[in-house]
């Protein structure tokens, strides 16, 4: 299992690859589906649309959130295909965090000219 800093570097780097040879202006689901192809080269297990369930008192709850994708069972990456990130984006990634258990997220947003633009790193 990767140290947490080296696996986001990883994942960082295939997301850029990703990125730079398909652009901007793609549907979330291309990115994701090509995002998890060259984090599976890497040698990484990778599962895609993980549910989260909401657990409230003594209820737990099968709302439909889904995690885009987990690595390594470690990291949860969002993907976005938007404008800009917004304060929704960071709610939605910290309560996966929370609600998964996992520590680290990665935010990207593939609609940016620099996918440097479009990343927000968060450690719960």
């Amino acid at each position: 299992m990767l140290e947490k800093e080296k696996l986001t570097e990883l994942i960082l780097k295939c997301a850029f690859k990703v990125h730079s040879q398909l652009g901007p202006g793609l549907l979330e689901s291309a990115y994701q589906a090509c995002l998890k192809y060259e984090l599976e080269k890497e040698g990484l297990l990778v599962a895609s649309e993980v549910p989260v369930s909401l657990i409230y008192e003594e209820i737990k709850l099968e709302c439909g959130y889904r995690i885009d994708l987990l690595v390594e069972n470690q990291v949860i990456i969002e993907l976005k295909v938007v404008e800009k990130l917004t304060e929704v984006h960071t709610a939605q990634i910290l309560t996966y965090l929370k609600f998964s258990g996992h520590k680290v997220g990665l935010l990207l947003n593939f609609n940016t000219k620099s996918l440097r633009e479009g990343i927000k790193r968060y450690i719960k």
